[in-house]
């Protein structure tokens, strides 16, 4: 626990001291990148240790702030989130570190790298807080740098309001949390997680109410559907290394505090894990379907976060509906899923935002419609993100396909042990996430397609470059990750035994049976997956012996006759999902588009413009808060600008509360 403390410090350290580096932006980036690698580097290997040693590593310390005392630990499920927090952070500060460097001549980088430090710090003294009001404290610390990580490029007025977007709907699930927090402190007498734990079990009420408070809070911050408004605009703004770890950790946070917050409250209800699987498949249904929409590219890449949220809450519910029906092999299975999917996705999404990021340094632009023939001029970045987009796709023999075939067969399982109406839903759910995962290959196939392939769309395209080492390295890195957790799936499943025993509660004999079940076709998967690789391996180098002997001979591709075919002629992005966008999804999910046709017999120009706002943003919160607006804005008569009238108010709302005490004590008496 003392190295683990040492590491927050070090990233506390470095961050404060690169902002004591204002003026110099060489200085404040290698104090701020390399404290953020360094504490990352220290705070890895106890993180690891966690993972396989039993119990609960804690330490206590007296404090003056009420509530108990500084209170932090570390058990199984703190460790399986440090692992990815400490892991992505240290790549996404290598990364940073030459993302920013076109900034140093414009503004001050040590803000950026203060909060960037501070927020990995907070991060992780979220997961190892057992104290109610340490967590809360770092939970905000979080939030807050986050902000401020999200609105880098302030002077632009979409970042401000996806900033100001962030802002308001983190800090109302914080309200909730905190809500939370003092109902079972209540209960419990203490803010203490261990007194709270050992306290009597609430009724079956009081839980369901808890575990309503804890879905909400903590699903706001996870992008659960339908409070995910923010998502889609804060990813899009932030920076490409603070995307990555917005999506890749930050979000799994909120899958953190829910697991945590279970913990409390004892045996789950059967009514838990439906709420969590309807909740899941919506938006695995939901996020596929609008990453199709988007145009832009980090947005695409948000609303697939959105989708795979979806999925790992999801395998939560099926987790949830095994506890409660007595089927531990069926609560195995969800809770394996979800937790691998966990690793899984912050591997494939840190790659594919640090792709992101490196195709906006290299070509200025983060537009899918003015992209184009970038794996010709940035072979090292479209590589990389060719493999991450077939790992999002969950097509073998890549990591992502593992995960989501775990929670294929956790539902499958489930539909063969749990009768009635439970069986038809976990097979109705199974073919919807089936679905889900149609919608994911051809959104990621739309990437590669779009921006990739075919030839550049604009001027920006055609003159890109390839970034530099310091930021294609930590693209390799995470790319050869999602190989290895393709190939050896079975070390993911060794590494979340612990956190499956004390998540589910599953007696050790029953687990180890249950794993050793699913183990042994994660084995199998991984043997074929690695043959894959080597074939492909071989057939790479077979062909790289065969063009240097063979010299080949180059020219345009063929054009379907055209003599002179231009970018115009390629599929744009809208084009390429309109068949599902106009015969499968429904009306409501369309882009609200405005049409000009060409018209006359020589027409000259036609137009179409289209939008791509969140439907559950346009038809349901911007109404609803352009309503309460204009309602307080009516308020404004009070606020009128002058010491005494405020004087006033304060002087009323003293006569008003001692009266009411007197009145409370007169009733009672």
């Amino acid at each position: 626990m003392a190295v683990l403390l040492a590491a927050i410090f070090i990233l506390i350290g470095s961050g404060i001291a690169s902002l004591l580096a204002y003026r110099r932006p060489g200085v404040a980036t290698g104090l701020g990148a390399g404290g953020a690698v360094l504490g990352c580097l220290v705070g890895l290997p106890p993180a690891l240790r966690g993972l396989v040693s039993s119990g609960d590593s804690a330490l206590r310390l007296p404090w003056p702030v009420p509530g108990g005392e500084f209170h932090v630990g570390i058990d199984a499920l703190s460790a399986y989130f440090l692992v990815p927090i400490f892991a992505l952070s240290a790549l996404a500060a290598t990364y940073g570190g030459e993302y920013l460097r076109a900034y140093r001549q414009t503004r001050s980088l040590s803000p950026m790298w203060f909060c960037f430090n501070l927020f990995v710090a907070s991060m992780a003294l979220v997961v190892i807080a057992r104290n109610a009001v340490l967590f809360m404290v770092a939970w905000e610390v979080m939030s807050i740098a986050a902000f401020f990580l999200v609105t880098f490029e302030h002077e632009r007025p979409d970042t401000r309001a996806a900033g100001w977007i962030f802002l308001v709907a983190t800090h109302l699930g914080a309200a909730i949390l905190l809500v939370m927090f003092l109902l079972l402190g209540r209960q419990a007498g203490s803010l203490d997680f261990a007194a709270i734990g050992e306290a009597a079990r609430l009724s079956a009420t009081g839980a369901g109410l808890i575990f309503i408070l804890a879905v909400v809070g903590f699903g706001t911050k996870a992008g659960v559907v339908p409070l995910h408004i923010w998502l889609p605009e804060a990813h899009s703004a932030a920076p490409g290394h603070v995307s990555a770890l917005m999506s890749g950790v930050m979000i799994k946070l909120g899958i953190y505090g829910l697991l945590r917050a279970m913990l409390f409250l004892g045996p789950p209800a059967f009514w838990w894990g439906s709420v969590l699987a309807i909740l899941g498949l919506a938006g695995a249904l939901l996020g596929a379907a609008l990453a199709l929409l988007q145009r832009d590219l980090k947005r695409v890449l948000a609303y697939s976060s959105i989708e795979n949220v979806g999925l790992i809450v999801l395998a939560l519910g099926v987790g949830v509906w095994g506890l409660a029906s007595g089927h531990a092999a069926v609560a195995v299975l969800g809770f394996a899923g979800s937790l691998l999917h966990i690793w899984n996705h912050s591997l494939m999404k840190g790659l594919m935002f640090l792709c992101a990021g490196s195709v906006m340094h290299g070509t200025g632009t983060k537009d899918m419609e003015r992209l184009g023939g970038l794996l010709k001029r940035m072979p090292r970045t479209g590589t990389a993100m060719m493999l991450g987009a077939l790992a999002m796709a969950a097509l073998p023999p890549l990591n992502g396909f593992v995960s989501e075939w775990l929670i294929y067969l956790s539902m499958l399982r489930g539909g063969l042990e749990l009768t009635g109406l439970s069986r038809t839903l976990l097979l109705l759910g199974a073919a919807g996430v089936a679905l889900a995962g149609g919608l994911a290959m051809i959104c990621f196939v739309r990437i590669v397609g779009i921006a990739l392939l075919g030839e550049g769309r604009s001027e920006q395209a055609r003159e890109a470059h390839e970034s530099s080492s310091w930021m294609v390295v930590p693209l390799g890195v995470l790319a050869m990750l999602c190989v290895g957790a393709a190939v050896f799936p079975g070390l993911g499943a060794a590494a979340m035994s612990g956190t499956i025993e004390l998540v589910s509660g599953v007696p050790r004999e029953k687990l180890l049976v249950s794993l050793n079940a699913s183990s042994s076709p994660l084995l199998s998967l991984g043997r074929v997956n690695l043959v894959v690789w080597l074939a492909v391996a071989g057939s790479a180098l077979l062909l790289r012996a065969l063009t240097k002997r063979f010299r080949p001979i180059k020219d345009t591709t063929w054009g379907c006759g055209y003599l002179a075919p231009t970018p115009r002629m390629q599929y744009t992005g809208l084009s390429f999902a309109e068949l599902l966008m106009t015969r499968v999804f429904p009306k409501s999910l369309r882009p609200p588009a405005s049409i000009v046709p060409p018209r006359g017999l020589f027409p000259t120009e036609g137009r179409l413009a289209a939008e791509y706002p969140d439907p559950l943003s346009r038809s349901l919160y911007r109404p609803m808060f352009d309503l309460w607006v204009d309602r307080f804005a009516r308020l404004r008569w009070v606020q009128q600008g002058k010491m005494h009238i405020y004087v006033l108010y304060f002087v009323v709302m003293l006569v008003v509360a001692f009266a009411w005490v007197v009145l409370r004590r007169w009733m009672t008496a």
